[in-house]
């Protein structure tokens, strides 16, 4: 007889109208916890009107821990193979590799939990959505520390931008980033390439860099950045970059998630606060924060109207994406 402990038996999780099948729901993806698999799953429906909006219609990287966080991550473009027919993706093409890919497109809980089930612990969509990809239609905010920051900075400079996009008239929706950080998404009409949304945030993130000299800076080149500064990262709105999900979970020891917060919370949140195991309560009782997000659309042209500024002064337009 085969000697060693026997594989813990699957799980059916029913999700709505569908049953997705859960293997190994007893393996641990986050050791120091000692969170499962199931944990995670039982995470993600408990967020799960939350997690749908932030990713609908919107082409997805997964990223993927198949052993857990102790294992090796991988970065998954292509939708991994064995989908459903009920798993829906969009059709992408990646000018640097010469070829397509087809993403997952979520438009509904059960195509998340199925990613789950194939390790998905990070959702990363595009802030655009599958009728035009090439026209985002969301605007990202990315207060990235520099080595020497402090969660305090990041709270100044998120006062900053809350300040000016009030002055703009544009409704900024936070969340932590699951990290050091904090992003601030703003919904705008699918009307512009990426090229122009990057140039409308660059012209925000200069702006906010004149308020907040000592804060802020928007340096292209790491090794031009003070170690000290915040990096108000414009370059999040290229094409195919992007940034973990409202209700994501990080793939980070404590579990952290990237989780919506109030404004009012700013100056009291810390990233700790939020984890798969704290978030469904707060989740529970107050409701995805982000809801009303597409009642909120900004139109980009002062931005622009500040980008033409800038460069006729002698700023430089942005750099070319990585």
């Amino acid at each position: 007889m085969p000697s060693g402990k026997s594989a813990t038996p699957a799980v059916e999780i029913e999700v709505d109208d569908r049953t997705v099948r859960v293997s190994n729901p007893d393996r641990v993806y986050f050791p120091a916890s000692g969170a499962t698999k199931l944990d995670l799953v039982e995470y993600y429906l408990s967020v799960g009107p939350g997690i749908v909006n932030a990713l609908e219609e919107r082409p997805c990287m997964l990223h993927r821990f198949p052993k857990g966080l102790a294992g090796e991550k991988v970065h998954q473009k292509r939708l991994p193979p064995g989908a459903p027919p009920w798993v829906e993706t969009v059709e992408l093409f990646f000018p640097r590799w010469k070829r397509t890919a087809d993403e997952l497109c979520v438009t509904e809980l059960a195509q998340v939990i199925w990613a789950v089930q194939m390790s998905t612990v990070e959702f990363h969509p595009w802030n655009s959505r599958r009728a035009d990809t090439e026209k985002p239609d969301e605007w990202r905010i990315d207060l990235d520390p520099g080595p020497a920051s402090d969660w305090a900075q990041v709270r100044r400079v998120a006062h900053v931008a809350h300040e000016v996009l009030d002055e703009l008239g544009a409704t900024g929706f936070p969340k932590t980033s699951g990290g050091r950080g904090m992003h601030v998404y703003v919904r705008i009409s699918p009307d512009h390439g990426f090229a122009d949304v990057r140039r409308a945030a660059l012209a925000f993130a200069r702006e906010v860099e004149r308020r907040a000299p000592e804060d802020v800076t928007t340096a292209w080149w790491r090794k031009d950045r003070d170690p000290g500064a915040l990096f108000v990262d414009y370059n999040q709105n290229a094409r195919d970059h992007t940034i973990a999900a409202a209700y994501s979970v990080r793939g980070v020891p404590e579990a952290r998630v990237s989780a919506p917060i109030g404004w009012d919370e700013v100056d009291d949140a810390e990233p700790d606060d939020f984890t798969i195991f704290t978030v469904p309560a707060r989740f529970a009782e107050i409701g995805d924060l982000h809801a009303s997000i597409d009642e909120h659309v900004f139109d980009l042209a002062p931005l622009l109207e500040w980008a033409d500024r800038d460069e006729s002064e002698g700023a430089e337009p942005p750099a070319e994406p990585d």
